[in-house]
């Protein structure tokens, strides 16, 4: 089997080691894993891929091409797609991803995970943020996304949670703005790996966290440990 996807990467380890027979370069979980590695997640190896000759390609609708997906598929391989924009659907992703790759008992992670979602404690009272996912240019999370679902669920209303777009290119003139009501900016490390040397320094005068990208981002094992983690994070200011 092969993963163009780390969060399922991850997630297949943990439930059924040795099944994986190689991963992109980005799989950085679980730390130790050996497995040919094929390139990004949006340029794979397709032909080294092929030549694998894998049971399964998993992979998803948004973080792979699917230009690539169809020449896999034109390959003889089977792909199986999985589409993740809110937390109920990870779930489900997951299990179906899981089964497909032969694991017959639902794992303890999956079950501990999603329990700790079922039992999330109501906030206290909510934030608002603006969370940049890059910058040259700025481009922050808009509508419809896992990780604004994330955010949602701990208190964290996302600004650009009714932009048009998913994932919108916004001046950092316009983020910088005190215009709207008071919000914060949450700064993780992927896909732009903000540090605190990169990126709190364009918002002057704004209260900004930064934020673990896998368990902002990531549907897999790191679920278990996003609610406090990633709360943890956004948690300042009262």
């Amino acid at each position: 089997m092969v993963s163009l996807v780390p969060s399922l990467t991850e997630a297949v380890a943990a439930s059924a080691p040795g099944v994986l027979a190689a991963a992109t370069d980005w799989c950085s979980h679980p730390a130790d894993l050996d497995v040919v590695r094929i390139g990004g997640t949006k340029n794979p190896d397709v032909e080294r891929i092929v030549r694998l000759a894998p049971d399964l390609v998993i992979a998803n609708e948004e973080e792979n091409r699917e230009p690539d997906l169809t020449a896999l598929r034109e390959a003889g391989l089977e792909v199986l797609v999985t589409e993740v924009r809110d937390v109920p659907q990870a779930f489900r992703e997951l299990e179906r991803v899981l089964e497909a790759c032969g694991v017959r008992a639902r794992p303890r992670w999956l079950d501990e995970a999603e329990a700790v979602w079922a039992d999330l404690p109501v906030p206290s009272r909510r934030r608002r943020a603006v969370v940049p996912i890059w910058r040259r240019p700025w481009m922050v999370l808009g509508r419809d996304t896992f990780a604004g679902d994330v955010l949602a669920r701990l208190g964290v209303d996302n600004v650009y949670a009714t932009h048009a777009e998913r994932y919108p290119r916004v001046p950092i003139e316009e983020l910088r703005s005190a215009e709207a009501a008071e919000y914060v900016v949450l700064l993780p490390d992927e896909p732009y790996r903000f540090t605190a040397e990169d990126g709190p320094e364009a918002f002057p005068g704004r209260a900004c966290a930064l934020v673990s990208g896998r368990h902002l981002t990531w549907y897999g094992p790191s679920l278990g440990e996003a609610p406090l983690l990633v709360g943890r994070a956004v948690s300042f200011g009262g």
